[in-house]
């Protein structure tokens, strides 16, 4: 008969099940509680009516007289069935839950079933829980608030949609009603089971107190210590209760403390009972039902035994307690986790560097984990609600991150050496585990069939085993074992067994130890998982981010940091298929509780890289050659006696005295930095990834992204521009500063695998964008802002010179201070520094903004040509026609605009070619080997080509900084600006009154002193010879988008312009003849600069003669000096 009721089988799958149904209450109940997630029944007002009037009258509400309060549900009774419905069936859940939980009770009590946690373990376990998890769901369901309100609408829908009343809703109706006071209801119900129910409870007397003791008897027994008897080490650890020894406190403390609330008369009457219950009283103020769900022992226990008479004693002790807790219990758990600390990092080290130890000394490892475990949990509870007491420190630990580490190191060392774990105890089960269980067997004096055939397949099973099969990766399986060593303690637990447990605990013990065997082969993870689960943590969110931010703050815990994130990755196991919603809710808080302790650990490692880089780019920056003027100052002067130093005045000190250190015990700023990064760095070696919720988590890559998004701002303002004032940093500083801190990031890599140069290239290929990844600005828009809006400005200006010789702009000399010298940011080392910062997508960004302010001069220069057309007209059919040129020239009106405007282009495109320029030098040196082939292409450009193959190859070699005949960018910018409203035609036409403008202009620039050419800038002070530049390129790009000759219209111009300006020279008195010479010279600079005029061309229209003497009269006021 025992046979047929299958205990085991029960207490096994309704274990499972109240976790599920517990699970679901707790949901509920948070989810009524929380506004945001509050079902829309509740919230809708016009159901409040019907929520008040079912809430009044449950569980007899009167469907049909009360219709007018019911009005509401009557309206929307669909929505109400389809929203109600699912709360409805867990309330259900359990209703059922409870009748098999009963049954199964009355049928253990009915058995008179023997309870031993040292002898039938998993039996007295699974009974114990299953009365804690069926307690746990009452006072859970109790707490729910709103559970009358959900199934009274639910069943007045059902009524109303079907007729009649659901045939469960009475059922459920009486229960909530009799569970209005739970624990009262609850002893009553239990009263019969008090004999079962202490004899459990009792066997832990053993094993509860040795558990419970204080850190000072832990650290004399030298607790956990592989190394307190060397000469045991290699011996396996073993023990009569191997379970026990890793079974949780709370789990404990739980079964005791409810189990004699629920079976009190024992308390008055075994003096055993009550020692056990007063010593766990005293172990802390509140114990977990589920989550973050909790109960207040002290408080419930007084509550309920205030209400009974006869326990004024028990009331007393109760106080007592409470008290003792309050003084004592804080200090007691503080020095417990400080012991742990020392102990679990000696285990750690031990087993690390001896890994083969994890076999014999496996329980070392799970003890350890369960032992930290309980200790982080029993803070975390407490944390959450606090007592008022005065040592409120005790409940602070800001050492928490340390203790969670060594969890989180033992049980990824397990995890790596699982395969020797399994080695040892595959082994270990067959060669001794086997012939032992054999023994015990052979020398028992009765043993029915039923639980003779068991054990004999437990001994033929495990000596099946061999070593071979773990080489082979074979999976094991010992589930069907354990379940049937389950049965087997169910059978021999019953009174009146054939074979009676009680009387063989040999046999319990060898089949206990062989269990724990079992499970170190096949089911390692699931057991690290029971041992060291601290998901808990993950409903205390607050406390959680709370010990986060107490640890970052000791420099000493910093390295140590990674297990916070590290440690929500083991969440995604709590879980339960009965309520699914939940674990979507807690994927999301878990989630970004693990990014915001990344977040805030790649801040802090970010924060003190870039502050060494900072200082190393100081450092860097005073052996820049800017800074030695001082230097050569006093070396040439060290003849000289040295003065004496005024009093007060500091002297500057010489770069590397920072280096200078008398005394090494002496901590500088930077020591106190790298010691930091140090501790910081040596938390990302806890592991490379890990997962999150199926979310593949890597710590590195959020450091990355901290310090690109640091380094992108810095190199912002390390440019130091300031729009007002015109500051900027120049580019050659900011390239120094740039790699001073690309140096220093790249140490880095000595400490932690994170790829330096990738991390560098993301962010300068960032800068050579308009915006960055952020949309903020980067030093490609300051840079091409600053050069626009203050070097070119003033350069259209006059203020500023093009100075072909040295290949750079310059200031004119002038009454007042110039806001920056232009040679500093616009020679060729600057240029060249500008190309390797912002590189060809900078530069390609700065030629758009040039193009769109060429584009807008050309507009202009278009309108002046519509004004004048028919002049225009006039003198290209006239140009070989002094008296006629002469009376259209006087009709001819904005003649200095069209120079000016055409000047201003020039500047710019002067520009524009010096930054190709460093552009090509700068990729010549990085890369000869792409430059060299576009060069060769270019040389197989012929006129006869299709044009758009010969723009694209010009498109190509101008991104590469080679300088081209027809500017590809120019003649994209002047095709972007055709209109639907002039044809082709018409454009073309204006192109060629444009030169005709031009070149008849060309006189008049003689009437501006400052078109005087200076020998020493190879140009003129007014940067007329940038006309030569404008004219070359706007015509070839004119014509190429008209599909036009260039050379010929450019012919055309030079005979116009030869003619006008040899008119010029006839008038001698006149004063435009004041600085003809330099004209003259314009115009063979036009020649020069063309790749489609020649010099023959020039001298069929303008005598070589006049050039010549144009040359010696602008170089005749240079005084040459030789030697």
């Amino acid at each position: 008969m025992d046979y047929q009721q299958k205990l085991a089988e029960k207490l096994t799958i309704l274990n499972e099940r109240g976790n599920g149904v517990l699970i679901r209450m707790n949901y509920i109940k948070k989810t009524c509680a929380d506004p945001k997630m509050r079902p829309s029944l509740l919230t809708d007002k016009t159901m409040e009516p019907a929520i008040k009037y079912i809430n009044k009258k449950f569980p007899n509400i009167d469907f049909r007289g009360n219709i007018q309060n019911l009005t509401g549900i009557q309206r929307q009774k669909s929505e109400v069935l389809a929203g109600a419905a699912s709360y409805y069936d867990s309330f259900l859940d359990v209703v059922e839950f409870r009748d098999h939980v009963y049954e199964l009770l009355n049928t253990i009590d009915a058995c008179q079933c023997f309870f031993d946690i040292a002898i039938n373990f998993d039996f007295t376990k699974n009974y114990l829980d299953l009365i804690i998890t069926y307690t746990s769901v009452i006072i859970t369901l109790s707490r729910i608030d709103d559970k009358k309100a959900l199934v009274g609408m639910f069943n007045c829908a059902h009524e109303m949609t079907n007729g009649s009343s659901d045939p469960a809703y009475p059922r459920l109706g009486q229960m909530f009603v009799e569970y209005e006071h739970p624990w009262k209801k609850l002893t009553e119900e239990f009263g019969p089971h008090t004999r079962s129910v202490t004899a459990a409870l009792l066997s832990l007397k053993m094993v509860y107190p040795r558990r419970n003791l204080p850190a000072e008897q832990w650290r004399s027994a030298q607790l956990l210590s592989l190394l307190s008897a060397p000469a045991a080490m290699l011996d396996p650890t073993c023990c009569d209760t191997m379970a026990c020894e890793y079974l949780a406190m709370e789990v404990m403390e739980r079964w005791i403390i409810i189990g004699f609330l629920l079976c009190h008369s024992s308390l008055n009457t075994n003096q055993a009972s009550q020692e056990l219950w007063k010593m766990a009283l005293r172990s802390g103020l509140y114990l977990v039902l589920t989550r973050d769900e909790v109960l207040n022992i002290h408080k419930v226990s007084e509550d309920l035994f205030d209400s009974m008479k006869g326990y004024n004693k028990r009331v007393a002790d109760i106080k007592e307690c409470r008290e003792h807790v309050l003084l004592n219990c804080g200090a007691v758990h503080r020095e417990r986790r400080q012991f742990l600390r020392g102990a679990m990092m000696e285990l750690f080290k031990v087993l690390e560097d001896e890994p083969g130890l994890l076999g014999p000394k496996a329980l070392f490892v799970f003890m350890a984990l369960s032992f930290s475990r309980d200790e982080v949990l029993w803070l975390v509870r407490h944390s959450e609600n606090m007592p008022k007491i005065k040592t409120a420190e005790d409940y602070i630990d800001n050492q928490m991150a340390e203790l969670l580490f060594h969890m989180e190191k033992l049980r990824g060392l397990m995890t790596k050496y699982s395969h020797v774990v399994q080695r040892y105890h595959v082994q270990y089960l067959a060669q001794f585990d086997a012939l032992v269980l054999n023994d015990t067997i052979q020398n028992m004096y009765v043993c029915p069939e039923e639980e003779s055939v068991l054990m004999t397949s437990f001994v033929s099973t495990l000596s099946a085993l061999s070593v071979k099969q773990v080489e082979k990766k074979e999976e094991f399986d010992f589930r069907a074992l354990r379940l049937d060593w389950l049965r087997l303690q169910a059978y021999t637990s019953v009174n009146k067994a054939p074979l009676p447990l009680m009387e063989y605990p040999d046999l319990a013990k060898v089949m206990n130890l062989i269990q724990f065997h079992t499970r170190m082969v096949d089911s390692l993870e699931e057991l690290l998982q029971e041992t060291s689960e601290v998901s808990m943590l993950g409903y205390y969110p607050r406390v959680f981010e709370k010990m986060f931010c107490q640890s970052s703050e000791e420099m000493t815990m910093k390295r140590y940091l990674m297990a916070f994130p590290l440690v929500c990755s083991h969440f995604s196991q709590c879980g339960h298929p009965l309520c699914p919603e939940e674990t979507e809710a807690m994927e999301k808080k878990i989630l970004r509780l693990c990014v915001t302790f990344l977040e805030q650990i790649a801040k802090q490692t970010s924060s003190v890289v870039l502050e060494i880089c900072a200082e190393q780019c100081n450092l860097n920056d005073q052996l820049q050659p800017k800074h030695c003027a001082e230097a050569i100052s006093a070396a040439r002067h060290r003849k000289q006696k040295k003065p004496v130093p005024k009093k007060g005045e500091i002297q500057k000190e010489k770069p590397g005295a920072e280096s200078l250190r008398k005394d090494r015990a002496v901590v500088t700023n930077m020591d106190k930095m790298h010691l930091m990064l140090t501790e910081l760095c040596s938390s990302y070696s806890l592991c490379s990834e890990f997962i999150v919720f199926e979310h593949i988590v890597v710590p590195t890559e959020f450091l990355i992204s901290h310090l690109e998004t640091r380094l992108s701002e810095i190199i912002v303002r390390m440019a130091n521009y300031n729009q007002t004032t015109e500051e900027i940093a120049r580019p050659s500083d900011l390239l120094a500063g740039l790699r001073a801190y690309t140096a220093s990031l790249h140490t880095l890599s000595s400490y932690i695998n994170v790829d330096i140069t990738r991390l560098v290239k993301n962010v300068l290929l960032q800068q050579t964008q308009p915006l960055d990844s952020r949309g903020g600005q980067t030093i490609t828009t300051i840079y091409t802002k600053w050069f626009l809006e203050s070097l070119l400005r003033q350069a259209s200006n006059c203020l500023i010179v093009h100075c072909p010789t040295m290949h750079c702009f310059v200031n004119q000399a002038t009454d007042s201070e110039p806001s920056f010298r232009a040679e500093e940011f616009s020679d060729i080392s600057e240029l060249q520094a500008l190309a390797e910062l912002i590189g060809p997508y900078g530069l390609k960004f700065l030629s758009e903004n040039l193009m769109w302010h060429i584009t807008s001069q050309v507009s202009e220069l278009k309108k002046l040509v519509v004004e004048n057309m028919d002049i225009l007209v006039q003198m290209r059919n006239n140009f070989d026609k002094p008296e006629e040129m002469a009376n259209l020239k006087k009709r001819l009106s904005g003649g200095e605009n069209v120079l000016k405007r055409m000047t201003i282009i020039g500047v710019i495109l002067s520009f524009r070619l010096m930054a190709q320029d460093g552009l090509k030098d700068i990729l010549n040196k990085h890369c000869p080997n792409l430059i060299g082939p576009i060069d060769c292409l270019m040389d197989f450009i012929s006129p006869e080509a299709d044009i758009k193959v010969t723009l694209s190859i010009f498109e190509l070699a101008s991104a590469a900084g080679l300088t081209c005949d027809i500017d590809p960018a120019l003649v994209a910018a002047i095709s972007n600006m055709q209109t639907d409203n002039t044809s082709i035609d018409e454009e073309y036409k204006l192109s060629c009154l444009l030169l005709v403008y031009v070149g008849v202009s060309l006189p008049t620039l003689a009437l501006d002193p400052n078109s005087f050419y200076s020998r020493e800038h190879g140009g003129h002070n007014n940067n007329i010879h940038c006309l030569a530049t404008a004219i070359n390129q706007l015509a070839a790009a004119m014509f190429t988008v008209q599909n036009k000759n260039i050379e010929q219209h450019l012919k055309e111009f030079l005979m116009l312009a030869s003619s006008t300006l040899l008119q010029l020279g006839q008038n001698v008195e006149r004063m435009e003849s004041k600085n003809r010479e330099s004209i003259y010279l314009l115009l063979h600079r036009i020649v020069e600069e063309s790749p489609f005029l020649s010099q023959d061309m020039l001298e069929r229209c303008f005598p070589y003669v006049l050039l010549r003497n144009a040359y010696r009269e602008v170089y005749r006021s240079f005084i040459i000096t030789l030697g």
